[in-house]
């Protein structure tokens, strides 16, 4: 008998065995797809963000190596704002995340990998000698992305900042003060200004007062009500409330209030009231999720992603979701959107890096100051990935949400407007 025929004689057998098989067993012999729990999910999703950006940047080889991309109407401004923007903005996410204590999980591993590049990476982003010390001079926007990696040291102060050596400490205190020379639009730009010097305060170096208490006058002038801001004097329709205003402006208060801070601003009562927007605004966010997963795609910035959800992880991560929005239901509705756009189309590029555009490649979101870097504001999202394991965040079981049983004929809440807090006066 010749090869071919023993190799048709063999498949024949095998085919005739498969067919006498109960099909139960036929099944049971095909390899099975591990099923992930919701948390190993965003965990391989954040991991998959994180490590080319953090394993390059390490080493110093981050702007050697990152595949960039930039807008077609870039403008004239220095291409290297990229990397302090990759950098910042995806620190600002996963900071949380990073905060936890190890373990001997296989998530703990990867956790444990990426503090320990992202503490590297923090020492070569103000190390002038570093091939990735990062524009710290120059245009303006240096004041927005060094606002996201002080916004991560204010999320994992212990964890993230507290280990730098001293040197590496004064760097960035000389750095974040050298930022006073750029003069802020009249727009979310304030709360950059207020997130830095907020920092300053709670690290004990020397802090503008003046410039923490404008912005939280600015942004108490620009609320609009139900949980909107209006970025500057004039309201726009788009996620900047999402993106800046609730997370930095709670941010800035709680900072005054761990430094102590004695001015004429009673930090605590304004956070109070701060933070009952946020969450009127998490369930308006939670409401805006079709059962589908999806969102309104709507304003500029778009391609910042998940950044949009950022209120409702916050809300998520502090413990502090409003009683309309049980874990359960938040963590189903915010994994269905994960699944929805990650699943569906590529958001990287060849090299591992975000990719512009909203759900997948999409170069004509951009705006004329986006690049590559600016799409790691979608990490923003991952921040409940600090709270642990077994947290009824991710042990209670997944719920509808409120789209799925409003579209469903299922019992849903009603929604009204919040009336706010009557303002709080200076203390002197």
């Amino acid at each position: 008998m010749t090869e071919n025929m023993k190799s048709i004689v063999s498949r024949a057998l095998l085919l005739v065995m498969a067919v006498m098989l109960p099909w139960s067993s036929v099944d049971a012999a095909k390899p099975k797809k591990v099923q992930q729990t919701d948390r190993e999910y965003w965990v391989s999703e954040a991991y998959k963000m994180a490590r080319p950006v953090l394993e390059n940047m390490a080493k110093g080889e981050l702007q050697k190596n990152m595949m960039t991309e930039y807008s077609p109407s870039f403008d004239n401004r220095n291409r290297k704002v990229v990397f302090m923007e990759t950098f910042g903005r995806l620190m600002a996410g996963i900071a949380p995340w990073l905060s936890l204590p190890d373990d001997d999980t296989p998530e703990g591993a990867q956790r444990k990998q990426l503090r320990e590049w992202a503490l590297a990476s923090y020492k070569n982003a103000v190390d002038p000698a570093s091939p990735d010390y990062l524009l710290w001079q120059g245009a303006g926007q240096a004041l927005v992305d060094a606002a996201y990696v002080a916004e991560s040291f204010l999320r994992a102060y212990d964890s993230l900042w507290l280990p730098l050596d001293e040197v590496t400490k004064q760097r960035y205190v000389k750095e974040f003060t050298g930022l006073r020379r750029v003069d802020p639009p009249y727009t979310n730009w304030f709360l950059f200004s207020s997130v830095i010097e907020s920092f300053l305060a709670k690290a004990g170096a020397p802090y503008d007062e003046f410039r923490v208490n404008t912005a939280c006058r600015k942004v108490e002038e620009w609320y609009v009500g139900d949980g909107w801001y209006a970025d500057g004097p004039v309201f726009a329709f788009d996620y900047y409330t999402s993106y800046v205003f609730h997370a930095m402006y709670l941010e800035t208060l709680q900072a005054m209030v761990d430094a102590k801070a004695n001015t004429r601003i009673d930090y605590k009562k304004y956070h109070a009231r701060a933070l009952k927007r946020a969450q009127k605004f998490a369930i308006i966010l939670e409401r805006f999720i079709s059962p589908e997963g999806t969102f309104p795609v709507i304003g500029r910035s778009t391609p910042y992603r998940l950044a949009a959800m950022q209120p409702l992880a916050l809300m998520a991560w502090y413990q502090t979701l409003p009683a309309e929005l049980p874990n359960g239901q938040v963590r189903a509705a915010l994994t269905k959107v994960m699944h929805r756009m990650y699943d569906y189309q590529d958001n990287y590029n060849s090299g591992g890096y975000l990719t512009i555009g909203f759900c997948g490649k999409q170069p004509e979101t951009a705006d004329w100051y986006t690049n590559n870097g600016s799409l790691y504001m979608t990490s923003l999202a991952f921040m409940p990935l600090g709270l642990p394991a077994d947290h009824p965040f991710w042990k209670d079981e997944p719920l509808p949400w409120t789209q799925i049983k409003a579209w469903g004929g299922q019992p849903f809440p009603k929604d009204h407007r919040w009336a706010d807090d009557p303002k709080t006066p200076d203390k002197w």
